[in-house]
C-alpha cells in the first residue's frame, strides 16, 4: 500500500472516531470499521495497486448481533489477503506478539531464497502452507488463509521488485501482452511499466510502451497487408491422398464425478491412426477423427452459473452455444514433442528460421513450448512439404470437437479435473474434488488417460495454438468447422502494422486453473509472434483419408 492509500484512509476516517475506538466484539456490524468502507477509500486513493491484509475472523453469513466477523463484500481492484476462510477464526498467539497470520506474513516477506514471496501468487502459497502448520503447533483449530485478487490478473503482480525472479517477469510480460492484444491499452501500459521497474532496460517492455503510445495517438491505425503464412494446399502423391489409417491402438478411458472419483472405466477401446516417419527413428502419430455434429460453446444457463461461482465475466466468451458440423480429419495423438520439433526444424526453411531447441523445460517426450503461432505455421509448412500431405493447425471448432470426443461435460473426463488426470494448477479446485499437486512444469506427453478418441493431454500441460483469429464471442462464427479468419475477403487479411494480431489458444496449461482447462474454455488469446513456456501446439492432417 503506498502513501496515497494511507492518506486517503486516515483523512476520510480519522482514528479518533468513536466508532473505531469503541468497537464492541459482540456488535461488530454496528461498532467497527467495515471492510467495504476501507476498500472504497483505498480505491479512491489514486494508487494503481492496492494490497489489503486482513487479520480478522470471517463470519460472512452472520447478520445478527453477538457474532464476530467481516462481511462478504467484493473488493474490485484490490488484492485482499484474508487470514482465514469463512466461518473460521483468526488466532492470536501471545508468545508470537502477533496473530498467527500476521507472524507468517512477516516471515514470508523476509524470505530471500529462490522460493521467496516476491509475487502475490507466491505469498499466497506461503501463507496457505505455513499458517495451518503454526495452528497445529500451538494447538489451535484450523485456519486457512485466502486470497481474492480483483481482477484475477493481479495474482501475477510483483510485490518485492528486488527479490523477483526471471520467471516472475515472464509471467508479468504475458499478462501485459494479453491486455494489449485485447485492446486494454491503459492496463497493458501499466503492466509493461511494472516489467520495466523489475527488469530495467527490458527491450520488449520499452518497445511495447512505445507501440502503445503510438496506438493511443493514432486510433484505428491499421493497414491492408498481404496474406501472411498462407495455408499449405493438400498435395496429391502416390502415398498421400490414397493412404488410410493403417494401424489400430488400444487404450482405456475414465469418467469422474464432481468429487474427482472414478465412476466409470472403459478398457479395450480402439482407434485408428497412421505414423508419419520424421527420420532418425522419430515418428508422429496421427489419430483418425470421424466427422460429426456437436454443440460448440457453453449454454447460457451454465455460463451464468460459472460467472456467479467464480466471479468472472470471461465465461461469456463461450457464447452463444451453436451447432457445428466437422468433417473427418487426423489429429496428433499428443502435442508436438521436443524430439518431433527438432526433426522438423532441421528440414529446409520455407518462410522463416526455426530454433532447434526453444523449450524452457527440457525432455525429448515433453511438449515443445516457447514457440509462436508463426513458428507453428512454419513447422506445418515444412512437414507438409516433406510428406506430401496437408498439415496445419486445427481450427478452434476442430479442437473442441476433438477434445470433447462426444462428451457434453466440462471436461472429457466428466464433471471435474484432478492431478491424476491432467497437469494443471491442481492446487485450485473446480468442483468438489480435493486440491492436488501443482507441478509447476510440463510433463511428458501421454502421462494421463486419453479421451474417447484416443487423444492425450487435451486438458492442461501446454496451451495449443489454433488457426483462428481471436473473436470475443461466437456471434457470426462459421458452422462448418473451418477456422474463423477475421477480415479475409477481396483485399486479403487486415492486420495491424506489427503483424501480431491475436490467435486462439485452447486447452489450458500446467500454469493455469481448471476453469481454463475445460473443453469449451476460450479465454486465452495472444499475438502470433509471442512465445512463452506455457504455449505449444498439435497438428491436424487433411491430406490422408480417415475411412
Amino acid at each position: 500500500m503506498d502513501s496515497r492509500s494511507v492518506e486517503a484512509l486516515t483523512t476520510d476516517y480519522p482514528t479518533s472516531s468513536p466508532s473505531v475506538q469503541n468497537t464492541q466484539p459482540k456488535d461488530v456490524e454496528h461498532t467497527a470499521l467495515s471492510v467495504d468502507y476501507v476498500t472504497k477509500r483505498l480505491r479512491r486513493s489514486g494508487a494503481e495497486n492496492v494490497v489489503l491484509l486482513l487479520d480478522a475472523c470471517r463470519n460472512e453469513e452472520s447478520r445478527s448481533r453477538g457474532e464476530l466477523g467481516i462481511g462478504k463484500q467484493r473488493h474490485q481492484g484490490v488484492i485482499t489477503f484474508y487470514s482465514c476462510h469463512p466461518h473460521q477464526q483468526s488466532w492470536e498467539i501471545k508468545e508470537l506478539g502477533h496473530g498467527i497470520f500476521t507472524h507468517v506474513l512477516l516471515e514470508g516477506l523476509k524470505q530471500q531464497t529462490e522460493v521467496n514471496c516476491a509475487t502475490v501468487e507466491r505469498l499466497d502459497q506461503y501463507l496457505r502452507h505455513y499458517v495451518p502448520q503454526l495452528n497445529r503447533r500451538y494447538g489451535k483449530p484450523l485456519q486457512n488463509p485466502y486470497l481474492k485478487a480483483e481482477p484475477p490478473y493481479k495474482m501475477y503482480f510483483i510485490l518485492l521488485e528486488n527479490s523477483a525472479r526471471l520467471k516472475d517477469v515472464e509471467s508479468l510480460k504475458l499478462q501485459a501482452s494479453l491486455a494489449e492484444n485485447e485492446g486494454n491499452l491503459p492496463l497493458a501500459e501499466q503492466l509493461w511499466i511494472r516489467v520495466l521497474a523489475v527488469s530495467r532496460g527490458d527491450l520488449n517492455a520499452i518497445a511495447a510502451i512505445q507501440r502503445i503510445a503510438l496506438k493511443k495517438t493514432t486510433p484505428g491505425h491499421y493497414s491492408i497487408a498481404e496474406t501472411v503464412n498462407p495455408t499449405v494446399e493438400a498435395v496429391s502423391s502416390s502415398r498421400g491422398e490414397a493412404e488410410e489409417a493403417s494401424e489400430t491402438f488400444e487404450f482405456e478411458t475414465v469418467r469422474v464425478n464432481a468429487r474427482g472419483e472414478v465412476v466409470k472405466s472403459v478398457g479395450n477401446q480402439k482407434a485408428k491412426c497412421f505414423k508419419e516417419d520424421l527420420g532418425n527413428g522419430v515418428n508422429l502419430e496421427m489419430v483418425s477423427i470421424a466427422g460429426g455434429k456437436f454443440q460448440m460453446g457453453t449454454e447460457a444457463q451454465e455460463i451464468e452459473r460459472l460467472v456467479q461461482k467464480f466471479d468472472w465475466e470471461g465465461f461469456k466468451r463461450e457464447s452463444p452455444q451453436h451447432g457445428v458440423t466437422v468433417k473427418p480429419f487426423f489429429m496428433g495423438k499428443y502435442p508436438i514433442t521436443q524430439k518431433q520439433w527438432r526433426a522438423v526444424a532441421s528440414l529446409p526453411k520455407v518462410s522463416k528460421e526455426l530454433k532447434s531447441d526453444p523449450s524452457h523445460f527440457k525432455g525429448d517426450e515433453h511438449p515443445v513450448e516457447q514457440v509462436s503461432w508463426n513458428d507453428a505455421e512454419e513447422f506445418c509448412q515444412r512437414l507438409s512439404k516433406k510428406t506430401g500431405r496437408g498439415y496445419r493447425l486445427p481450427s478452434e471448432a476442430e479442437w473442441e470437437y476433438a477434445c470433447r470426443a462426444g462428451t457434453k461435460t466440462p471436461f472429457h473426463y466428466g464433471e471435474t479435473l484432478t492431478d491424476k488426470l491432467a497437469n494443471y494448477r491442481a492446487s485450485v479446485t473446480y468442483a468438489s474434488e480435493s486440491a492436488g499437486e501443482y507441478r509447476e512444469k510440463t510433463t511428458p506427453v501421454g502421462s494421463f488417460p486419453p479421451n474417447a478418441f484416443g487423444l492425450y493431454d487435451m486438458h492442461g500441460n501446454v496451451w495449443e495454438w489454433c488457426g483462428d483469429d481471436w473473436h470475443s464471442n461466437y456471434n457470426g462464427a462459421p458452422t462448418d468447422g473451418s477456422a474463423w479468419i477475421r477480415g479475409r475477403g477481396l483485399w486479403g487479411w487486415i492486420t495491424d502494422t506489427s503483424g501480431n494480431d491475436s490467435k486462439m489458444l485452447r486447452g489450458g496449461s500446467w500454469y493455469y486453473y481448471p476453469t481454463l482447462c475445460r473443453c469449451a474454455s476460450r479465454n486465452y488469446n495472444i499475438g502470433r509472434i509471442v512465445i512463452n513456456y506455457i504455449i505449444g501446439f498439435r497438428v491436424v492432417c487433411v491430406g490422408a483419408r480417415t475411412t
